[in-house]
């Protein structure tokens, strides 16, 4: 996999890449003139002693991500604390209908930042959830469709234009394609099959399809359908770990209490080192995830500071420089997904310790645990 770094067995590091920051007529419709992801992230308050909130953007501010400089800013930082490329989430919802995608467009007509990328397809669809009632309604604001060989083949023309980019990360010389929800693609025809295909007459070498999970169960299953690798999130799985009956009693005691589910570090860790160490599967790790700005008291917090996400980051080096994990690839999640309190991006609190953090683990020739 291609990648910036100076030494041959380190790990590729990508960092997922949201591009909601931005306002869009469909999100003007749906929730306010001039809504993008920071209307969330700066309404946000603390709703327990000690609960850190509202997350506010340090070195790069309430960016808008229509600016190229702030693009530019983005990757210059990334690239100077070891983040080898992004993966920018891409909303393709049949039709050819996508949205959020100026930013990328941008950063493939103009060719800057010169940064490496890859996309994922997060293929879901988009609903707006009442948290505030007891019964959580969730009403639909655009459908994730599979319409049929039409659209496929019109979405693959899309993806191939990104794939040819010189900047495009390869994975066994394959563009790398993430798919959020692999096992939603429609069950009439073999989505990948018929893009490996497709760029087999384009003169690619096929395509890396990797498929997303927070499911243990799913691996396996992912695996079967075709795909190459599997990049496993360990959160939920974490979250169904929690000491108790089940996670319905811990949402039903803190919607008593009127307060988030808190997630502990270490056990987030702990769930996520024994599947990585038992399936063939690709690490993407958590520095920091706090749901609330979205979800309010209904939302899940996971305890976190640079010294947890290092100590962390220090045991996955150390499993990938010794063979244990599938590809010498490490997915980080996010880079900016404010609203979910989930980015490497500074804020005022930390400022860039959780990019030191990163740099200093990445810089350690043997790390430790």
């Amino acid at each position: 996999m291609s990648h910036n770094s100076n030494s041959p067995d380190q790990p590729v590091v990508v960092a997922f890449y949201l591009p909601q920051f931005h306002p869009i007529p469909e999100n003007d419709d749906w929730w306010g003139k001039g809504f993008t992801e920071w209307t969330n992230v700066g309404k946000a308050r603390p709703l327990f002693p000690g609960h850190y909130q509202p997350h506010v953007p340090a070195d790069l501010g309430y960016y808008d991500l229509r600016l190229p400089e702030t693009r530019q800013q983005q990757a210059s930082m990334a690239k100077l604390y070891g983040v080898d490329g992004f993966c920018y989430w891409h909303y393709w919802f049949g039709n050819g209908k996508r949205l959020l995608e100026k930013p990328f467009n941008d950063v493939l007509a103009s060719g800057k930042p010169e940064f490496p990328f890859c996309l994922g397809w997060a293929n879901h669809s988009w609903e707006a959830k009442n948290w505030s009632t007891k019964k959580q309604q969730n009403r639909i604001l655009i459908d994730q469709k599979y319409p049929g060989l039409k659209d496929c083949h019109e979405h693959f023309e899309f993806a191939c234009k990104a794939f040819r980019d010189k900047r495009y990360l390869m994975l066994d010389g394959k563009p790398v394609f993430i798919i959020w929800n692999p096992v939603s693609l429609p069950q009439e025809y073999d989505y990948l099959s018929i893009w490996r295909e497709l760029a087999a007459k384009d003169g690619l070498n096929g395509i890396s399809f990797v498929g997303f999970t927070y499911h243990k169960e799913m691996i396996d299953k992912i695996y079967d359908l075709g795909y190459d690798h599997v990049i496993y999130d360990g959160l939920v799985d974490s979250m169904k770990s929690l000491p108790g009956t089940s996670i319905f009693s811990h949402r039903l005691i803190r919607r008593i209490l009127g307060l988030p589910i808190y997630l502990k570090y270490s056990l987030y860790q702990k769930i996520s080192l024994e599947i990585l160490l038992l399936k063939k599967v690709l690490p993407c790790i958590l520095p920091n995830y706090d749901h609330t700005p979205r979800s309010g008291r209904q939302g899940l917090v996971l305890e976190s500071n640079p010294r947890l996400f290092e100590g962390f980051l220090r045991v996955i080096m150390n499993n990938i420089k010794e063979n244990r994990i599938s590809a010498p690839i490490l997915f980080v999640k996010s880079w900016n997904e404010w609203g979910e309190g989930n980015h490497l991006e500074p804020d005022l609190k930390f400022t860039t310790e959780y990019l030191e953090a990163l740099k200093k683990v990445l810089s350690e020739d043997c790390p430790h645990p």
